[in-house]
């Protein structure tokens, strides 16, 4: 079994970056309706295709053939709910790999139920703020709307129980993101509060997250490697703005500029 040392972490998120880039893996996003633009956008940016394609008959189809699948509940209208589970049953036959972002799930009834029939469906990742993962885990929580009230450090019980039962990859997003298989867990302290402060910050990781699992299997390296990447992005972005309204299109730029030198010089990973 081999020891994967942080600096095997930060190595292995370096060729990850570059490989996604040489493949533009076909990213299927059933995202909220408020971030859909910007998702598709940090797609294109980092080196992903984006497709929107978020219908029912059309949603299960098309995750058979994407490189990987996002189902963000940030929005979930009735049919955008059919899709979200058409798409994680065929991509879960297909062997396409999913990601299930439970957004302000806890408190508000038909997002929590469909998140927990979609989590049956045993996403391979599942990003979220501390809140939505120990809501998803059954064990409290709740944040305030899509804002967290805990932090990542207290879900890691949640996030620890979520990779046991459903073998998927937790990914719990804050100043430092804790991410773990039920085993090994993973800390990466990039970022920047800017990302908090603009819609989307959050959800199109989990795209990010969908494009980055189509390249290798061991999905706890792609989830870490996505989340180091979009971070050091952050970074970079915010030394280039004044603020939220800057840092947006300082983001994209980032994200489209940053390569594996930088990732292996900037990386905080443990």
């Amino acid at each position: 079994m081999s020891i994967r040392t942080p600096q095997h972490h930060v190595s292995t998120s370096a060729a990850l970056l570059d490989e996604l880039r040489s493949l533009t893996p076909l990213v299927q996003s059933i995202t909220n309706v408020v971030v859909t633009n910007f998702t598709a956008n940090v797609l294109l940016a980092i080196g992903a295709a984006p497709a929107m394609v978020d219908i029912p008959t059309e949603a299960g189809p098309f995750a058979r053939v994407a490189s990987g699948v996002l189902v963000n509940l940030g929005t979930p209208h009735a049919e955008p709910r059919e899709a979200m589970v058409e798409a994680a049953t065929a991509a879960g036959q297909a062997g396409t790999p999913w990601v299930l972002d439970p957004v302000a799930i806890g408190s508000l009834p038909v997002r929590t139920a469909l998140a927990r029939e979609l989590l049956n469906l045993r996403p391979d990742i599942v990003r979220g703020n501390a809140s939505e993962v120990i809501a998803l885990a059954g064990l409290g929580g709740g944040g305030r709307g899509v804002d967290a009230t805990d932090d990542p450090e207290s879900a890691l019980e949640a996030a620890t129980r979520i990779a046991r039962d459903y073998g998927s990859i937790v990914a719990v997003s804050g100043a430092t993101d804790v991410i773990t298989d039920g085993d090994s867990v993973v800390r990466v302290s990039n970022g920047h509060l800017w990302l908090t402060a603009v819609t989307g910050g959050g959800c199109a990781l989990g795209a990010v997250m969908a494009g980055f699992a189509s390249l290798d299997d061991d999905r706890l390296a792609t989830t870490v490697a996505a989340t180091a990447v979009y971070t050091v992005a952050a970074e970079l972005a915010a030394s280039d703005a004044n603020g939220p309204g800057s840092f947006v299109p300082a983001f994209l730029d980032s994200l489209h500029l940053v390569d594996a030198t930088t990732l292996r010089a900037r990386a905080v990973i443990a």
